[in-house]
């Protein structure tokens, strides 16, 4: 049996499709299940039963011997959120009760971190556990998964095995639900399909261009993937960076949209909002060698190909995974 939290979530429902795939069904998918649009992201999935999130602890001790992983997916994902004591309770002592109850029934966990924990990027992008706890986040979301992942790396009582997994830019189907957090390009596809058109953020950094400002952008596919990986391969555990490795611009993603919906790029700029401009990320790129050394070595799907399948494939179809 394997656990999803965060279930009807983006990343989360598309592991469930992914497990699936895979001949996977004997799944317990965890979440508040109170938002209609992220119903529509399990419609199709095979699986078990839902448990709600406040009733999943109780749950799991009654169950703990029927559990074979948990994918711990579920968070308070706003970056822009000012509620400190929500990110606290949700992001962080809620994943620390359910590592100790894993570490307790003895069963692995793999969690989702965040390449927000970066902040400025000042300190790089490196996973390495000696690196990790001197990081600064620019947000309440940034610092939350920071904080879990500092105390993890200090637990001396742990799961069998357990992940923990730093998502750089994550975008692809299944995110209809997320509103202002929703990816740039699903954003870009609302746009330019109401008005031909796509403003991007002016840069306010005098290293970065208009629209050079840039991210690591993984395909969801390429993360699922990776989880995928961790769980089938129980031999390192650890923090990792799950990106491509290889950042690209603000202009290449939205002109990549524009491509995919075979239309002329038509892209302008506007002033970032002032209260966004101290907590802007203008780059992050993951080092994934840590990765690469513990046996992932599949490709990652490039920009271009990952944008033309979710547009393709999705956004124009109004279809979800």
């Amino acid at each position: 049996m394997i656990v999803v939290t965060g279930a009807a979530g983006f990343i989360g429902s598309y592991l469930v499709g992914k497990l699936n795939k895979a001949g996977y069904k004997d799944l317990i998918l965890v979440d508040k299940f109170d938002d209609p649009w992220k119903d529509l992201n399990l419609l199709q999935k095979k699986y078990r039963e839902f448990v709600d999130r406040d009733d999943f602890f109780k749950w799991l001790i009654k169950h703990a011997s029927e559990v074979d992983f948990i994918f711990h997916l579920g968070a308070r994902t706003d970056t822009v959120g000012q509620e400190p004591e929500l990110y606290q309770q949700l992001n962080l002592i809620y994943s620390q009760r359910l590592w100790n109850i894993c570490s307790e029934i003895q069963v692995p966990l793999l969690y989702a971190s965040s390449a927000a924990t970066y902040g400025n990027g000042e300190e790089g992008f490196s996973d390495s556990h000696q690196k990790i706890r001197d990081l600064r986040p620019l947000n309440l979301y940034g610092w939350s998964k920071h904080d879990f992942d500092v105390w993890a790396l200090k637990q001396f009582r742990t799961p069998p095995f357990w992940a923990g997994m730093k998502f750089f830019n994550v975008y692809g189907p299944n995110e209809y639900h997320k509103g202002r957090m929703a990816s740039v390009v699903l954003h870009a596809f609302k746009t330019i399909r109401e008005t031909g058109r796509m403003q991007l953020f002016r840069s306010h950094h005098k290293a970065y261009k208009d629209g050079e400002q840039s991210r690591d952008f993984i395909f969801v596919e390429d993360i699922a993937d990776v989880m995928m990986y961790f769980m089938e391969n129980q031999d390192n555990s650890g923090i990792y960076n799950v990106g491509t490795g290889k950042a690209r611009s603000f202009y290449d993603l939205t002109t990549s949209v524009f491509n995919s919906m075979n239309l002329n790029p038509d892209i302008s700029f506007i002033d970032t909002p002032v209260d966004l401009r101290g907590r802007y990320q203008y780059f992050t790129e993951a080092e994934i060698q840590k990765l690469r050394d513990v046996g992932y070595k599949k490709p990652f799907v490039e920009l271009e190909d990952g944008v033309a399948r979710y547009v393709q494939q999705y956004l124009m179809e109004e279809a979800v995974y």
